[in-house]
């Protein structure tokens, strides 16, 4: 991001969507869409040309839909943060699984969705609460099992910071919750995944709920 404006790449076979999202997302809320694509196709010739900070991705399109898009970005390219109107637990765990930071439901309110953006391009994730739980079920029976470390070898403030990913807050909400700086945030962020052998905050939030340091009946404890 220059000067905070957040720089963003459209993905959405409809330009009425386009259009409303280009609305919502203007220079004056600190957004710039600097390229738009009607399709994934179309994506890699974008991401090559301009500098993006964020993906705004649309999840079914014609000829190449927004997980397959999603997958064929490399680690060095722009985070993605997708876009569907459907309430479909495979799908959004499908594009977690390929690599997305994050979705969000067309029908969410425009302050989400900048929100949104705004943390995804600032490297961190989004899930939509509406619907995470169940999300991170099918992901959790899609992924192959993994050996992560026990939740024991955390340090209580460790498994404070945890608990808040599990809950969804961003590492700025994180730090004013717990009363520490974001990058120290960041810090114990970067020490939760090298203990357990996480490797994103999906994974993250997985282990959260599957250890009971989240309960899935009541993520806000």
């Amino acid at each position: 991001m220059t000067d905070d404006l957040v720089r963003v790449l459209l993905v959405d076979d409809q330009e009425l969507v386009r259009s409303g999202l280009r609305r919502i997302l203007r220079r004056r809320a600190g957004f710039a869409i600097v390229a738009e694509c009607g399709d994934g196709d179309g994506v890699p010739a974008a991401v090559a040309a301009h500098d993006i900070d964020v993906i705004v991705m649309d999840l079914r399109m014609k000829n190449i839909d927004g997980i397959e898009a999603t997958r064929r970005l490399g680690e060095s390219d722009p985070p993605v943060l997708a876009l569907t109107t459907f309430d479909d637990d495979d799908l959004l765990s499908g594009v977690l699984r390929a690599g997305a930071a994050g979705f969000i439901l067309k029908d969410s309110p425009a302050e989400d969705l900048i929100r949104a953006v705004r943390t995804v391009a600032a490297g961190e994730s989004w899930l939509d609460p509406t619907v995470t739980s169940r999300v991170l079920t099918t992901y959790r029976k899609a992924v192959a099992p993994t050996n992560h470390g026990p939740a024991d070898q955390l340090t209580p403030r460790e498994r404070d910071v945890l608990r808040a990913i599990g809950r969804g807050l961003t590492n700025g909400e994180i730090a004013e919750a717990l009363f520490i700086s974001e990058v120290t945030v960041k810090s114990h962020i970067g020490r939760i995944f090298a203990k357990l052998g996480l490797r994103d905050r999906a994974a993250a939030i997985v282990y959260a709920f599957d250890h009971g340091i989240v309960s899935p009946d009541n993520p806000v404890a």
